[in-house]
């Protein structure tokens, strides 16, 4: 009993810490540019499990071929979504990005399909794909012409959501069966992540940022927790509750996106907005009847 208690609490502190990260972010944008929000955070991620590793006596992987998969794990599964929600929350709400965010399972499965060229798999979730996908299209509606979310913001965040989804199959594929251990897969990725980010700045440039303590204070949350306590403690739950525990976390995000949005900053969302996130939810909840997914398709959100 104890054990499902800790096991909920785990699930509750992952949901709280990555549905929040909405939220920073848009704060975020009011002192930088989303370039250095994710330069920042992904240096203050990687630092914080650095310590972490350090005092555990461990090390980074050493072997080349598993720097190369981290190197593309780190592109499509931090650098890339997370720049592109910064871009996107620019002109969509803190809320919509979570609920947009949600339709990452839907990519993975679609991704899976796509990679793997399984006809039999393609037939098992072509009704939770075509489910989510309309889904997706009732949140952008793209008839209503005057909806904020139906914007090249909002297109910025259902691509990062895809990029979650390309991740997961990759590191599923080349990474989750290599031995490496939780913390020092997620160090190297996040030090990936962070010299990628850097790489992007003579392209992005280095605007001068606003040191108000309220953008302050929430890439420091996004840094170390929202990024580095976050991706250790998903990591624990796959181990420990396993990965039908962590997907829980998915549902889970567009609700506390929507609510810290709501009450934090008066966000407010149009009806089929949220009848739109409804549909993705439910969507992922049927793909999750027909086949458990893979464990490291429930990581991360934002």
């Amino acid at each position: 009993m104890a054990n499902r208690y800790a096991g909920a609490l785990r699930v509750a502190a992952l949901a709280a810490l990555w549905g929040s990260g909405f939220l920073w972010i848009k704060i975020g944008l009011g002192g930088f540019s989303p370039i250095q929000i994710t330069v920042l955070r992904m240096a203050l991620g990687a630092a914080a499990l650095l310590i972490i590793l350090r005092l555990q006596r461990l090390r980074l992987p050493s072997e080349r071929s598993t720097w190369g998969h981290l190197l593309v794990a780190a592109l499509f599964g931090n650098t890339i979504p997370y720049l592109l929600f910064g871009i996107g929350e620019q002109t969509v709400s803190s809320a919509a990005a979570g609920v947009i965010n949600a339709s990452t399972p839907l990519w993975t499965v679609l991704f899976m399909v796509l990679a793997y060229r399984s006809g039999r798999a393609a037939r098992r979730n072509a009704w939770s794909l075509t489910l989510g996908f309309v889904g997706v299209l009732l949140i952008f509606s793209p008839w209503n012409l005057g909806a904020d979310i139906a914007s090249w913001g909002g297109v910025a965040c259902l691509a990062a959501a895809a990029s979650y989804g390309v991740s997961y199959v990759y590191i599923g594929h080349f990474l989750a069966k290599r031995e490496l251990g939780v913390i020092r897969m997620a160090a190297g990725q996040l030090v990936c992540a962070t010299a990628l980010s850097i790489a992007l700045v003579p392209f992005l440039g280095w605007p001068t940022p606003q040191f108000e303590a309220g953008p302050v204070l929430a890439v420091l949350v996004l840094g170390v927790l929202g990024t580095g306590l976050a991706y250790l403690l998903n990591y624990r739950i796959i181990t420990d509750d396993g990965p039908t525990a962590a997907s829980v976390v998915v549902y889970l995000l567009p609700v506390v996106s929507v609510i810290l949005g709501a009450l934090v900053l008066g966000e407010q969302l149009e009806f089929q907005v949220l009848a739109g996130m409804a549909v993705v939810l439910l969507a992922a909840a049927l793909r999750r009847s027909d086949a458990q997914a893979p464990a490291t398709g429930s990581e991360r959100s934002t």
